[in-house]
């Protein structure tokens, strides 16, 4: 077999491997949407849930869901950069950085549930938090910390020492590099982070279930210690306990739709952002 004919078939593979990869994810997208438009109505997103969930609407749970997104973004995303930062500009190439990257890509992979566990444990229970918006959002903040982490320093990485040279050499002091010149650079990549981010804490059940997960909450909560309804734990028990099956299963799919919908919205919205930011660097 000669290397032309070799490449042809290789080649060929992947092709069809990326086109099943793409026809699986539009069809589990075109059967969550097939099944799920039909239940999608404006009562349905802005009215309280009524008859053990399987009548009404979902609202406490989309503003439950955008409210613990935006406070684990609130908490990872600035301790996430400058654990980034201080990583690559201040420490040097010695065998405890290595072991801390090492550390911070084994957290990316632990279970979620694990988690879910410490944050019960210390957010919970230890700082006495109770089932709360607080200790939800920051049991998902240390579930994307290592994402924004990796992602950040990644992204520094990618800045070239000529524009930290150049700065230094103009007389401004290390701080002002990475915040005037450094920081910019690399901020779009850096939202690739963030994007990450919201796509995996907005889907997990686990972590809220121990934290801050209501089962039936018809209502909306007044402070960070209060209890909040969620989008992911809403699908779980709609679609496992023990209520009216032919009921409960179209809500179920609507349910996904919604949560799918405000994923892509996010991301949508910060690949912009990272657009916008990348075009006024050039």
């Amino acid at each position: 077999m000669n290397k032309r004919l070799s490449q042809k078939i290789f080649f060929t593979l992947f092709r069809l491997i990326s086109l099943m990869i793409v026809i699986v994810l539009f069809s589990i997208l075109g059967f969550i949407v097939f099944n799920g438009a039909k239940v999608i109505s404006w009562n349905f997103l802005t009215q309280m849930p009524t008859d053990g969930m399987t009548k009404g609407g979902i609202y406490p749970a989309i503003v439950g869901t955008l409210i613990l997104v935006l406070g684990s973004m609130i908490f990872a995303f600035p301790v996430g950069v400058a654990a980034a930062i201080y990583m690559n500009e201040y420490v040097k190439e010695v065998p405890a950085k290595r072991f801390m990257r090492l550390m911070t890509s084994n957290l990316a992979g632990v279970p979620s549930i694990v988690f879910g566990l410490f944050g019960m444990a210390l957010f919970v229970n230890q700082l006495h938090f109770g089932d709360s918006i607080i200790a939800g959002s920051l049991t998902l903040g240390l579930l994307a910390l290592p994402v924004v982490i990796r992602t950040t320093e990644e992204a520094l990485k990618q800045v070239d020492d000529s524009f930290r040279l150049a700065s230094i050499g103009l007389g401004a002091t290390k701080l002002q590099t990475i915040g005037k010149v450094t920081l910019p650079i690399a901020f779009p990549n850096i939202i690739t982070g963030l994007i990450l981010s919201i796509g995996r804490v907005s889907g997990e059940t686990a972590p809220i279930l121990f934290t801050v997960a209501a089962y039936f909450l018809p209502k909306l909560p007044h402070s960070i210690f209060d209890q909040v309804m969620a989008l992911p734990y809403h699908l779980y028990v709609i679609a496992t306990s023990g209520t009216n099956i032919t009921e409960s299963r179209p809500i179920a799919y609507g349910t996904a739709l919604v949560l799918i919908s405000i994923v892509l919205i996010c991301n949508i919205t910060a690949s912009v952002i990272r657009n916008v930011l990348g075009k006024r660097n050039k």
